[in-house]
């Protein structure tokens, strides 16, 4: 199973892609970032995430996607941008893939320690180890990822009770925008 593991954010949008094998064990495909300018107008930073999105998605061709929820603490502006990023993130990966899940940062701590309220270097490490990297990723925001794609691997998401979310495009009907699309106007 290929997982690709998305930290959300729209200067830095870190990803990291393992492979989960029959055994459970897991190895890295590869890690990254998608940057964008700061100097770009926002919706042209936005059309470059979703770029990035389906070329890491054609690329690597996952069966799921992870992605780490919102979580800001003061600054409402900059958690506005990162929820639009995430928007344009979870639209691209539930085009094209067929499983989408959801982590919240206690819940990927939780399963990355087994501590939520684990600091970053925590998490890092634990990462770095459970993958048998020699070094912690950089940027930090790969190394989030990685720790993202991690968490579902090693989560069982077919728990009644999960508190996982999880979303399929089981509805998603490509060729049929009439059903959606309810416009009076001309052709």
């Amino acid at each position: 199973m290929v997982i690709l593991g998305i930290d959300p954010g729209y200067a830095i949008v870190g990803y990291g892609v393992i492979e989960k094998d029959v055994r459970g064990n897991c190895r890295v495909l590869d890690y990254g970032a998608i940057n964008t300018p700061k100097e770009e107008d926002f919706p042209v930073r936005l059309a470059m995430i979703a770029d990035g999105m389906k070329a890491l998605i054609n690329r690597f061709k996952p069966d799921a996607v992870a992605v780490e929820e919102l979580f800001f603490n003061q600054n409402i502006t900059t958690g506005i941008a990162v929820a639009e990023a995430r928007g344009v993130i979870l639209c691209s990966a539930i085009q094209a893939v067929p499983m989408v899940y959801e982590f919240t940062p206690m819940q990927i701590k939780l399963s990355i320690t087994g501590f939520g309220k684990a600091d970053k270097k925590q998490v890092q490490f634990m990462t770095k180890s459970l993958l048998g990297l020699k070094s912690v990723p950089k940027p930090d925001d790969a190394a989030d990822a990685l720790a993202v794609a991690l968490t579902l691997a090693q989560t069982n998401t077919k728990l009644k009770d999960s508190e996982v979310k999880i979303y399929t495009n089981n509805n998603l009907k490509k060729s049929d925008m009439g059903e959606i699309f309810k416009g009076k106007g001309k052709k």
